[in-house]
C-alpha cells in the first residue's frame, strides 16, 4: 500500500499529541484507511530544543516552506498557530492541491471563508475539528449530525482558563487574582492571559461555531464580547445565594433569518447542565428545531484530547483522498447575514446596585424599569456590614438590551444610586 504522506506545521503541545497517536495507533489507523500514514516533515521553530518525543533529525526543519513546497507530502496538519503568516501557508499549500488539517481558532476566526473557498476552488479538503472545544467533536457534529435540523441556539463554555478560574473562585471563596496566578502557576493561564479571561479566545470560536450552525460569515466583529476580570467573589456569593454559578457563556441565537452572538459572563441556573461544567472542561449546548436540546462535553484543551480531533480529521480528509471525493463537501456559509437589533434581544438579568440607605430609594428604582416597560422577577435589599451604603439585588424577567441599555443610562442620573456594582445575563 502506497503511504499517505503527511506534512506537520509545528512541534509544540498539540503536535507532539498528533506524532503519539499516529505513531501508536499506527496499525488501526493504516486499516481503517488502507494506507500507512507517514510524518514525512515536521516544521519547528528550533531545530535543537529539547523534547519529550523523538523525531529523526532529517525530519525536522525550520522552514515551512520546505513542508509546503514538498511534492511528496499530501495533506499539510498546521499546529503551529499564527495568522498571517500561517494563512499564507495554507493558502500555497492548497494551491498546489494538499489538503489542510488544523487546530487554529485564531486563523478559522478570521480567515475561514477566503480559505474555505480557496479549498472549494482546488477541490481539497480543509478541516478543523480541533480549532474548538478540543477533543469535543462539536464541529463535525454540526457539519454533519444536524444537516437535517435547523439550529436555534448554541450556548456553550469553550474557554477552559476562564471555566477554571470561575470554578476556582465558587468553590473556594477566593478572589479573581488569587486564582488567575494559580492558574499561571499550574499552566492553565499564559503570562499575558487577555486572549482568554477578557473573552477574546471565546468569541473567536463562537464565531466559527455560529458560521457553522447558522451558515453565514460570522465575523468577529459580529461578536458582542466581555471577559470575566471584573468578576468579582461577591459577585459569585450572590449568584450562588440566588441558585446560580457564574460561568462565561458563548451564545449564538437565530431568531428567523437573524443571528445573535455573544461572549460574556453569566449567571447559569444551578439546574441547568453547563452549571455543574466545572475546572477546565468545556461543553457545548445546542438547540435545534427538530432534535431539541443536546449538550456535548469533555476536555477543551491539552495535548492528547485536542490530538485526537486533529488526527480523526487527518483520517477523514485521507479517506474522502483515497475515494476521490475531496473537496466535494463544502462546509462554506451560503446564507446572507443579517445581525439581531438590540430591541429584539432579549433576556434576564441580574443587577447589584449601592444606594443612599433611605426611605423611598427603592420606589424611584423601580419606577425607572417601569418606565422602559422592564419587569421585576425579584427585588432584595441585601444587609452587608462593609458597605455604608445599602445593597439592592434585582432580578429581571426577559428584557430586550435596548431596554437594559436605557435603564442603566437613567441609573447614572439619579443622584441616590452610588454605584452600578454590577449587572450580568441570567440563562436558567
Amino acid at each position: 500500500m502506497k503511504p499517505i504522506k503527511v506534512g506537520l506545521l509545528g512541534l509544540g503541545t498539540v503536535g507532539t499529541g498528533v506524532i503519539r497517536i499516529v505513531e501508536g495507533n499506527q496499525e488501526d489507523l493504516s486499516s481503517q484507511v488502507g494506507s500507512p500514514i507517514v510524518i514525512e516533515k515536521v516544521a519547528v521553530k528550533n531545530l535543537v530544543k529539547a523534547r519529550n518525543i523523538t523525531v529523526d533529525a532529517d525530519k525536522l526543519t525550520e522552514d515551512p516552506w520546505e513542508v509546503i513546497r514538498n511534492p511528496e507530502i499530501d495533506v499539510i496538519v498546521e499546529v503551529m498557530g499564527g495568522v498571517e503568516s500561517t494563512k499564507e501557508y495554507i493558502l500555497e499549500a492548497l494551491e498546489r492541491g494538499k489538503h489542510i488539517v488544523t487546530a487554529n481558532k485564531d486563523l478559522m476566526a478570521l480567515y475561514g471563508a477566503e480559505i474555505l473557498a480557496k479549498a472549494e476552488e482546488k477541490r481539497c479538503d480543509v478541516y478543523y475539528e480541533a480549532s474548538v472545544a478540543g477533543g469535543i467533536p462539536i464541529i463535525r457534529t454540526l457539519i454533519e449530525s444536524f444537516s437535517s435540523d435547523r439550529i436555534t441556539r448554541i450556548m456553550g463554555i469553550v474557554n477552559g482558563t476562564t471555566n477554571f478560574i470561575l470554578t476556582k473562585m465558587s468553590q473556594e471563596g477566593a478572589s479573581y487574582d488569587e486564582v488567575l496566578t494559580e492558574a499561571q502557576a499550574l499552566g492553565y493561564a499564559e503570562s499575558d492571559p487577555t486572549s482568554d479571561v477578557e473573552g477574546l479566545d471565546a468569541a473567536r470560536k463562537m464565531a466559527i461555531l455560529g458560521t457553522l450552525g447558522f451558515h453565514t460569515n460570522v465575523e468577529l466583529r459580529d461578536v458582542s464580547v466581555s471577559g470575566i476580570s471584573s468578576v468579582t467573589k461577591e459577585d459569585i456569593a450572590y449568584a450562588k445565594r440566588l441558585g446560580y454559578e457564574m460561568k462565561l457563556l458563548g451564545i449564538a441565537e437565530r431568531q428567523d433569518d437573524q443571528i445573535s452572538i455573544s461572549v460574556e459572563p453569566t449567571m447559569v441556573s444551578q439546574q441547568h447542565p453547563l452549571a455543574s461544567v466545572n475546572g477546565v472542561f468545556n461543553a457545548v449546548f445546542v438547540h435545534g428545531e427538530a432534535v431539541g436540546e443536546t449538550m456535548f462535553y469533555g476536555a477543551g484543551a491539552g495535548e492528547l484530547p485536542t490530538a485526537t480531533s486533529v488526527v480523526a480529521d487527518l483520517v477523514s480528509v485521507i479517506r474522502n483522498l483515497k475515494l476521490g471525493v475531496s473537496g466535494l463537501k463544502s462546509i462554506s456559509p451560503y446564507k446572507e447575514k443579517h445581525l439581531i437589533q438590540d430591541e429584539h434581544i432579549s433576556y434576564k438579568n441580574f443587577i447589584l446596585l449601592h444606594v443612599d440607605d433611605k426611605a423611598g430609594v427603592l420606589a424611584q428604582i423601580t419606577q425607572i424599569f417601569a418606565e422602559y416597560d422592564v419587569s421585576l422577577a425579584s427585588v432584595v435589599q441585601q444587609p452587608n456590614e462593609q458597605n455604608p451604603d445599602a445593597e439592592i439585588i434585582i432580578v429581571t424577567h426577559n428584557a430586550s438590551k435596548a431596554s437594559m441599555d436605557k435603564v442603566l443610562k437613567h441609573f447614572d442620573t439619579l443622584s441616590v444610586i452610588r454605584k452600578v456594582k454590577s449587572v450580568y445575563r441570567v440563562e436558567g
